[in-house]
């Protein structure tokens, strides 16, 4: 389907649009992963489990999204 069409159809608002794409080649640019491993002592575990169990995330989670906002916040 050539790029007008799928406009007009979009436009429309004819046809579910997920229905014309391909999403079994879709990937996120940036987000693939590379598994590291890291000591920690553990007083820093427990901290991170309890944590971890308050906001009801798995220890990886709360790691990822502190590192995230970290690396972030240095960025700007």
């Amino acid at each position: 389907m050539k790029a007008k069409e799928f406009d007009k159809k979009f436009d429309d608002n004819k046809t579910d649009m997920l229905e014309q794409l391909d999403l079994s080649s879709i990937t996120r640019p940036n987000q693939t992963q590379k598994r590291v491993n890291v000591d920690f002592p553990v007083w820093m575990i427990e901290l991170l489990d309890r944590e971890a169990s308050k906001l009801g995330v798995t220890r990886q989670s709360i790691i990822k999204v502190w590192l995230a906002e970290r690396l972030q916040g240095t960025s700007r």
